[in-house]
């Protein structure tokens, strides 16, 4: 008798600390800005394809 899995749930979480390596300096706002921007972008493009579809 076959088996079928209807659902995969994969969770995972990356800290640094358990390395022992040091965490990131935290990003200024204009870096957050840019990577805003940058996403919003991309969103915009998507859905531009999928209108043209």
């Amino acid at each position: 008798m076959p088996v079928i899995v209807d659902e995969v749930v994969i969770s995972v979480e990356v800290t640094n600390q358990a390395s022992g390596g040091a965490a990131a300096a935290p990003s200024t706002t204009e870096d957050k800005q840019a990577i805003i921007s940058e996403c919003v972008e991309r969103v915009l493009d998507i859905l531009a394809q999928k209108a043209e579809r």
